[in-house]
């Protein structure tokens, strides 16, 4: 497991605030929060001809308005595409109502258990709400205008009669104030003297406690941001005035921030949290020339296709970020395409007239960028956004980045902030608000009004886990959630015997391989593991040498093969794993030489090597103590395999005993158009046949941890994904009917806790239980601070129950989860998420990126996957 891997699955402060895109371009400095002001969206030029408008999609012509909530969401949709960017969907989770469905926490969903613990969160409250009603007005100009900076220009020239609080998305208006007319007809001129009629047509009337005025807060909110001349990218606003250079290593942070609005338990508040751009200077045609001197000329295209697709480029002239899904090959600029009027003009011209950017490379090819979702009236797919490499940088940090251990320290310094540096860098936004008497007016206009402070609130602290193993049991220190100490010489609950096994190495790492061998002697006979010399096979340093020797010496007596590696180049992992994965279904370990170079760390590599391969084998570690008898515990992720024409991979695991410490896994490859729960009826129903064999009954209570839920997807999860598990569990027999548990976990949430600890700031402990206050009052939610970090900010999970007919008390819910947080066999500790949350996980992404197919069933009752 790589270090990067195991911090990710301790819940190590990863940085999660760190997204990582490319160079913008510095423009005429202004007064403000930052010197630069974000200049209003422009087009792309589409394959399809047509101005483009966000991210590169073609515009059409207004659509006709539809009537009621459906007209006023669509708005709102449309509105924070032009007024926020991205594709930000948390609000198509605001009608999930699924607390109403659950009696047993209908009026209370607090545990009781635990210390009382004092915290701070990054939340400031909205102390005065708006008694305006919100009133929607569709407007049609003719003759009809194609931009939408013309479009708001004309209508603008009427600001007496809209008024100075507005919103406008190009067609549809949004106003605090109701207009005497229904429908009221005014002229506006261009610059040429062309007179245009608009008729602006009252919709709809929104009262300011409906929940769709909290999406109309957060347009407003960033309309502050830009007041204050931060830049948008993306989702969030950054402050390139401000920037940290790390002039070594060629990048540059932008610090910014990210905002949301949103009804919590007792008040509307708002969340806000620091967010770090991480800035490369090299365009895509350096990537190119770079590359071109490095490969064989013949191999260019192939080699550059696969290591642009897929990656997100930024363009300097308007801060935008796009997906590369194809290049094109035959096209330069100087190619011509058709604008919305008919005419035709090059690439050169375009970006020339549009941007002021000089095109220098005539013979570059050409990127494609295709739109994400279906846009504009009856759903229509909009065309491709052409991009030109000499104007897109790179984003994101490569891979030779990301493992090299100085430019990952040195990023960490400025962007891993303890929790008083964060809360300082919060607060500059709340004061920042506060002082700008421009963002004060357009506060007023509204009526909003926020708290100075964070909120602060009493949350509560878990009792911590004994850990129980090989007959033994030990408490571990609270404040590090780490029992690596405490494990060592004691035997394991579980071993299997390593008597026929293959370590495969090269002439150059013979001796790498006879230290693993003696060192591994040394490890495991504490551990309570028999162990035979292993069959050493010597091979070429080359992919075919190692697959040959694996069909010639692997065979249905093998328990375990070692590789031993000298490189960490994938392609040879993957043919590896792939091999003992699918075709000949073997555990494997694969161990990168360099590993073992170390002599006062080799004992400790060993060990972990030697617990990895006793659960491969099917081994068990430790376990802690779980109340609940007949319990099913199941784990889900998702994973997107873009490598394979955007397949999801869904990771399913399912725990086999009472202890919880075997697990059934397996993972469905879904194609595009497949609905994913089909896939994973067919593992709940083989899970629940293991579950038979090995306890001659089938559950009474089974909870489904799932994770990879997106925003916006949990209405499908509890409409449809529910009612599918409910079903499948219905066709095991007329008179099985099991209690069911459905919780979303989710990581990535913007929420940081700050414990108050004598008069400062640190992270909460591990075993922090938050079911108050920053929770939603539509849903049985709360967070857990479950693991310890070094530095930075902890990040805490979100756990959202969407379905629960088992009538389990929440704090048993709270506690059960944290205990599984202990129940991860690669990391001595307790983790960021549940175990088979993180199982699923490692399977998914095991297929994702390295086997393309579901591997054997025969492995499935395996942790093959570690």
């Amino acid at each position: 497991m790589s270090g990067r891997a195991r911090a990710r699955a301790r819940g190590r402060a990863r940085g999660q605030e760190t997204t990582t895109p490319a160079v913008g371009p510095p423009t005429v400095p202004q007064p403000g929060y930052g010197p630069t002001r974000p200049q209003p969206p422009q087009a792309e030029p589409s394959a399809e001809g047509g101005e483009l408008v966000g991210r590169g999609r073609q515009k059409r012509g207004t659509a006709a308005p539809r009537s009621e909530e459906l007209q006023i969401s669509a708005g709102f949709q449309e509105m924070t595409l032009g007024e926020r960017g991205g594709r930000r969907r948390d609000f198509h989770d605001l009608g999930v109502n699924t607390r109403q469905s659950m009696e047993h926490v209908r009026e209370s969903k607090t545990g009781a258990s635990g210390t009382i613990i004092k915290l701070s969160t990054n939340h400031f409250r909205l102390t005065s709400r708006p008694q305006w009603a919100l009133y929607q007005y569709h407007i049609d100009y003719n003759p009809v205008m194609e931009s939408r900076r013309l479009r708001s220009a004309l209508l603008f020239q009427h600001e007496s009669l809209v008024g100075g609080a507005h919103a406008f998305d190009g067609s549809i208006l949004f106003l605090p104030k109701k207009l005497e007319n229904k429908v009221t007809e005014v002229f506006s001129r261009t610059r040429q003297g062309e007179d245009v009629k608009i008729t602006i047509t009252l919709t709809n009337e929104l009262p300011s406690t409906s929940p769709t005025c909290l999406q109309f807060y957060n347009i407003i909110f960033r309309r502050l941001l830009k007041i204050m001349n931060l830049q948008q990218i993306g989702r969030n606003y950054y402050n390139p005035g401000d920037p940290i250079s790390i002039p070594k290593h060629r990048l540059m942070i932008w610090p910014g921030f990210t905002t949301s609005i949103l009804q919590y338990e007792t008040s509307i508040m708002l969340c806000t949290d620091v967010s770090h751009k991480v800035l490369r200077s090299e365009t895509v045609l350096d990537f190119m020339y770079t590359l071109y001197e490095q490969v064989e000329e013949q191999r260019f295209r192939e080699i550059c296709t696969k290591e642009l697709v897929g990656l997100i480029v930024l363009t300097r002239y308007n801060n935008k970020t796009y997906r590369v899904d194809d290049i094109d090959w035959d096209s330069n600029p100087q190619g011509v395409f058709k604008k919305a009027d008919g005419s035709e003009i090059s690439f050169i011209d375009y970006y020339k007239k549009q941007y002021n950017q000089e095109i220098t490379d005539l013979n570059q090819p050409v990127l494609v960028s295709q739109p994400k979702k279906k846009r504009g009236p009856e759903g229509t797919i909009t065309g491709p956004a052409i991009l030109i490499p000499e104007l897109c940088f790179l984003t994101g940090l490569t891979d030779k980045m990301r493992s090299d251990f100085n430019v990952m320290k040195d990023l960490a310094v400025h962007t891993r902030l303890a929790p008083e540096q964060r809360m300082r860098e919060v607060g500059r936004l709340i004061d920042y608000i506060n002082k700008d008497d421009n963002v004060q007016k357009e506060l007023r206009d509204w009526g909003l009004r926020f708290e100075s402070n964070l909120l602060s609130f009493s949350a509560r602290v878990v009792q911590s886990e004994k850990i129980l193993q090989g007959g033994k049991t030990f408490e571990y220190n609270p404040q590090s959630a780490d029992w690596s100490k405490e494990m060592r010489g004691a035997s394991l609950i579980s071993v299997k015997p390593l008597e026929n096994w293959l370590l495969i190495y090269t002439r150059r790492n013979y001796d790498a391989a006879n230290t693993l061998v003696q060192n591994l002697f040394k490890v495991t006979p504490a551990m309570g593991i028999q162990m035979n010399k292993a069959i050493m096979i010597e091979v070429e340093d080359r992919t075919e040498a190692y697959l040959k020797a694996l069909k010639q010496k692997v065979d249905s007596d093998t328990q375990m093969v070692v590789c031993l590696l000298s490189s960490n180049r994938k392609d040879k992992y993957d043919a590896i794993k792939k091999y003992l994965c699918t075709d000949c279904p073997t555990p494997s370990q694969c161990v990168l030489a360099r590993t073992l170079s170390k002599p006062q760390t080799v004992m400790a590599i060993a060990t972990k090597i030697a617990l990895q391969m006793n659960c491969k084998m099917g081994g068990e570690l430790w376990s802690v103590e779980i109340p609940l008898t007949q319990l099913m515990i199941v784990g889900i992720d998702c994973y997107h395999d873009t490598t394979s024409g955007r397949r999801s991979i869904a990771g399913f695991v399912a725990s086999l005993n009472r202890g919880i410490t075997r697990w059934y896994s397996r993972c469905v490859v879904q194609d595009r158009g497949q609905e994913l729960v089909d896939g994973l009826k067919v593992c709940l129903q083989a899970a629940l046949r293991t579950w038979y064999t090995y306890n001659n009954r089938l559950p009474a209570r089974i909870i489904v941890y799932r994770d990879g839920v997106g925003d916006g997807q949990l209405k499908t999860l509890v409409n449809y994904e529910v009612p599918q598990f409910l079903e499948c569990l219905k066709a095991v027999g007329k008179d099985y009917s099991p209690k069911l548990t459905v919780i979303v976990v989710k990581k990535r949430v913007n929420t940081r806790f700050f414990a108050q600890v004598g008069g400062r700031l640190q992270n909460p402990p591990p075993g922090t239980v938050i079911d108050l206050e920053v929770t939603r009052p539509e849903w049985y939610d709360f967070f857990i601070v479950s693991q310890a970090v070094r530095t930075g900010s902890v990040s805490p999970t979100h756990y959202n129950v969407i379905y629960d007919n088992s009538a389990l008390k929440p704090d048993y819910m709270q506690r059960l989860t944290y205990k599984l947080c202990h129940m991860y066999y690669n990391w001595p500790g307790v983790i960021r998420v549940p175990a088979p949350c993180q199982y699923a996980h490692k399977l998914a992404f095991l297929v994702g990126q390295s086997i393309h197919r579901e591997p054997s069933l025969s492995l499935a009752e395996n942790l093959y996957y570690l």
